[in-house]
């Protein structure tokens, strides 16, 4: 197993406040997918988790940025999910899930972290 791609992203937490005040659910439809959507909404907080969302699907996409195929890649086409452990995951689709096969992708790594103010993300593709 070697690393083929890595991906960070950091995210304002206070500007998808600002966008979730002004766009409400637009923000959620265009970027989000129902479960992830659902799961943001159902926090304390959503800005902080839909920040953190966000923050993993850039990260995932800088991972597997290196061809044009990589360029029409959707928000919707890499959802951010809870595997049965509790870690984050990554499940991909579309353009996305060609991507990653045309490189060779095995697994997608992510770690993510968020507080009141930020929200962070990394991702490592491995072959």
């Amino acid at each position: 197993m070697s690393a083929a791609g890595v991906g960070v992203d950091l995210v304002e937490v206070a500007r998808v406040r600002t966008m979730l005040a002004e766009k409400g659910a637009q923000v959620f439809d265009r970027l989000l997918t129902k479960d992830e959507a659902d799961y943001c909404r159902s926090r304390p907080d959503p800005a902080e988790h839909v920040a953190v969302r966000l923050a993993a699907k850039e990260a995932v996409y800088k991972a597997l940025q290196g061809s044009e195929a990589a360029r029409g890649i959707g928000w919707r086409e890499i959802e951010v999910v809870r595997a049965a452990d509790g870690r984050p995951d990554v499940v991909l689709t579309g353009l996305a899930a060609q991507r990653a096969a045309e490189l060779g992708v095995r697994r997608v790594l992510l770690s993510l972290s968020h507080t009141h103010e930020a929200a962070i993300a990394m991702a490592v593709i491995t072959t």
